[in-house]
């Protein structure tokens, strides 16, 4: 019987409630853009910023480099296509791999 009372009664608070309907539901959001913000500036933008970085890695590629590949592979490039890298890996053994593996500019 009390289950059933309570289940008709109206919203806690009385008639007043459904007029601060629409500013407990925009207090409810704020915490998930505050969440966005961290994530975005924590993560995505950070993510990002590497991303960029790396393409001007791979633009700036040219013949005879010495480069780092993503597996740990040193070389030095023989040659560079749009998407092949061919690296010379030991004396006379080449090795051809995808342009974006290359993860680092060797500095001698």
């Amino acid at each position: 019987m009390f289950g059933l009372a309570f289940a008709m009664s109206g919203p806690p608070g009385g008639a007043g409630g459904a007029a601060s309907g629409g500013m407990a539901a925009f207090q409810q959001v704020i915490p998930l853009v505050f969440m966005f913000a961290i994530f975005y500036f924590l993560l995505i933008r950070p993510q990002q910023k590497k991303a960029k970085e790396h393409k001007a890695l791979l633009d700036s590629m040219k013949k005879g480099d010495n480069v780092i590949t993503a597996g740990g592979v040193h070389g030095k490039i023989v040659a560079v296509d749009d998407a092949i890298v061919t690296l010379e890996v030991a004396n006379n053994v080449n090795v051809k791999i995808t342009k974006s593996f290359i993860a680092a500019i060797k500095k001698d």
